[in-house]
């Protein structure tokens, strides 16, 4: 079974509104028309009343016969299209427009009517049931009162039930006419605007993320409005701007780890396989064996290296925070790269704001940290050059810096340092260097809470990394 969409969905709901808004129109309007109808109607009456209470008062008078009376009842009653009749004070009615109901109201009274009229009040009867004789359906009862203010009758117009429905029908088949023939152009209007302004757009982003989600990073969609959906269109594409950008991380950093990895492994095969075929004399096998040992622990650090930075992005790398003395770490790492220092003659000056510095961290990571940016001022400190590494408090925050002498790093470098596997100069570095080092102590001091950044200064690269002080 096909799912309904959204929509068809918003279309139901659309219709559904305006069916029931314009039912409620033609209900409310219907409703209006016929009380105005009435009210209409009965002003008709009782402005002829006046004429018709005259002929009354000529009958009662003798000044004119029945016979007159009755035609000009008649003639009236054509008029007003309506049935006219008289009574006198007591109720009983003595003149009849309509000669089919004569003999049966012949001998009728209007007693329970008399003390109203008696009052001069107009008394109005509506949708009274039709009997065998009669055809009711509005009824008008006006008192005549004379000059004297006597009541001596009454006039009873009768309008009948055919003479009100069929008015009546017709303007109600005119306004629910009306409200099916404006139901059809804004069901129409309803569904082409939808169809533009929602569905067209909505349909766009669903093709567009179908074919990012088969590898065409690369499709925009492109959707020119301020209103939501353009908002969910810029942001659709802002995401696709990340896909696209994660993707081709993905791609670079599989295509630098092959590379990485090919490479130690494709010398280890070439030595041992030297070695194995007998191309290598027996004397240059150790120098041989010492090179492919050298290669593979360059591959394990470049796997370890992998693994940290694989903890660090997927939230699971472990911390234990603890009040760590930062400049005993500092002295002890120094000591660790003591040969590598004596080898290109650099001179190495560690100053300390004072001889214990506490701050919050993981002793562990804080030594592969410091461990890593001694490592990289080394490598591209100019043979003889300085290197400098301070630490400071400042307020509740320790500066801890390491300065190198060498190149300074150009601006496109600067905004590419942090990435992994990439080097400023790689052909000093490629066989010492994974490429990993910076972004592992980013990674670190990042789920640290805290800050690093680099600055070209005069002779050389200065990078900076913050702490929290331990109180």
């Amino acid at each position: 079974m096909r799912k309904k969409g959204l929509f068809s969905k918003m279309i139901a709901v659309y219709i559904v509104i305006i069916a029931v808004t314009f039912v409620i129109l033609a209900a409310f309007l219907s409703y209006w028309f016929q009380g105005y109808y009435y009210k209409q109607r009965k002003e008709q009456l009782i402005t002829q009343t006046a004429t018709i209470s005259k002929m009354a008062m000529d009958y009662i008078n003798n000044i004119e016969t029945p016979t007159q009376i009755n035609e000009r009842l008649k003639f009236m009653a054509r008029y007003l299209k309506a049935d006219i009749w008289l009574i006198d004070s007591s109720g009983y009615v003595y003149a009849v427009s309509n000669e089919k109901n004569k003999e049966y109201l012949r001998n009728q009274l209007f007693k329970d009517d008399i003390e109203k009229l008696k009052n001069n009040q107009i008394i109005e009867k509506k949708d009274i049931k039709s009997s065998e004789y009669t055809n009711y359906g509005h009824i008008m009862e006006v008192p005549i009162i004379t000059e004297n203010g006597d009541f001596i009758g009454a006039v009873v117009m009768n309008t009948p039930i055919v003479q009100i429905a069929e008015p009546l029908k017709k303007v109600y088949t005119i306004i629910w006419i009306s409200v099916v023939l404006a139901m059809l152009p804004a069901c129409i209007f309803i569904y082409w605007f939808s169809q533009k302004i929602i569905l067209k757009p909505l349909n766009e982003i669903n093709i567009t993320a179908k074919k990012i989600s088969k590898g065409e990073v690369e499709r925009r969609v492109h959707i020119d409005s301020d209103d939501e959906i353009g908002n969910l269109a810029r942001t659709f594409n802002f995401m696709a701007d990340s896909l696209e950008k994660v993707e081709q991380n993905r791609r670079r950093f599989i295509s630098n780890v092959s590379h990485e990895i090919r490479s130690p492994i494709t010398s280890i095969k070439g030595f041992i396989g030297g070695i194995i075929d007998g191309v290598v004399p027996n004397e240059k096998e150790n120098y041989y064996l010492k090179m492919a040992y050298e290669e593979t622990q360059r591959l394990t650090r470049l796997v370890n290296d992998l693994l940290n930075l694989s903890a660090i992005e997927s939230g699971k790398f472990s911390l234990i925070i603890e009040e760590i003395n930062i400049n005993e770490i500092i002295r002890l790492t120094v000591l660790k790269f003591e040969n590598k220092i004596k080898e290109k003659r650099l001179k190495v000056d560690v100053c300390f704001d004072s001889d214990k510095l506490y701050v919050y961290g993981d002793r562990d990571r804080l030594i592969q940290v410091v461990t890593n940016l001694i490592d990289n001022a080394i490598k591209y400190s100019k043979h003889g050059g300085n290197i400098q590494i301070n630490s400071k408090g400042k307020g509740k925050k320790v500066l801890i810096s390491f300065y190198n002498d060498g190149n300074n790093i150009s601006n496109e470098e600067l905004n590419h340092i942090w990435e992994r596997f990439y080097r400023i100069d790689k052909a000093r570095t490629s066989k010492m260097s994974t490429g990993l080092g910076l972004s592992i102590v980013r990674g670190i001091l990042t789920q640290l809470g805290e800050d690093i950044w680099v600055n070209n200064k005069e002779n050389g690269v200065c990078f900076t990394f913050t702490l929290t002080r331990a109180v």
